[in-house]
């Protein structure tokens, strides 16, 4: 199914209501079912939900993100973090999210959590990890995918479309070629989220990075 949506994702795991990130206006979220693009409980839900009604849908951190593991909260030697022979205090700083890669290359998001004289504390989880997300908004289009639909998601998806080069620009998710509509997600940050908040990690990113930390979390996707 090709799903376009709005939506405003807040974390309520406290009781609380705290607004995480939301589609912008003219860039709605935007998904072909089954690619293995969102978080599975947030696309089942709105695969069912009608075009033109609005949604209310609440994942647990088992059906999102996951539960924070406190091992992958761990301190690593502050020079790893210099550039020109100094650290980098303009892009290492407390709350940053940062790419890393470990000895075999591969290639991971780590948050930065704290700063010490010769350590640096990073957290390998996902930014939202053991959270309870709260997504609202409506369901705009809701139909089932075309040959050329899956096509042109799938080529997307691998770089040789919009989500490679920008998701403003994307044109043919869902059908329609649009320079106001994204596939991907639409907006994100880094991998696949062209949002208005984020790590460049893609929160609808979309895609996880290293153990299950998405560089971008969010609007749906989920981590790997």
């Amino acid at each position: 199914m090709v799903i376009k949506a709005t939506y405003k994702l807040y974390d309520i795991t406290d009781g609380g209501a705290e607004l995480l990130e939301e589609t912008r206006p003219d860039i709605p979220f935007a998904v072909i079912t089954g690619m293995g693009v969102a978080l599975e409980e947030y696309e089942r839900q709105l695969a069912a939900t009608p075009a033109g009604s609005d949604y209310d849908i609440v994942l647990t951190p088992e059906q999102a993100f996951g539960e924070h593991v406190e091992a992958r909260v761990m301190d690593v030697d502050k020079a790893i973090f210099t550039r020109n022979g100094k650290f980098d205090s303009e892009n290492i700083y407390e709350g940053a999210i940062v790419p890393l890669q470990n000895a075999d290359g591969e290639s991971f998001f780590a948050n930065i959590v704290k700063i010490g004289p010769a350590k640096v504390t990073v957290d390998l989880n996902h930014p939202w990890a053991g959270k309870t997300l709260n997504f609202k908004g409506t369901v705009l289009d809701n139909h089932e995918a075309s040959a050329e639909e899956m096509a042109a998601f799938a080529n997307a998806m691998s770089g040789e479309g919009c989500c490679g080069g920008g998701c403003e620009s994307c044109g043919g998710c869902g059908g329609h070629d649009s320079e106001e509509e994204g596939c991907c997600g639409g907006h994100g940050h880094g991998e696949g989220h062209c949002g208005n908040h984020g790590h460049d990690e893609g929160h609808c990113g979309g895609h996880g990075h290293g153990e299950g930390h998405c560089g971008g979390h969010g609007c749906g996707h989920h981590a790997n």
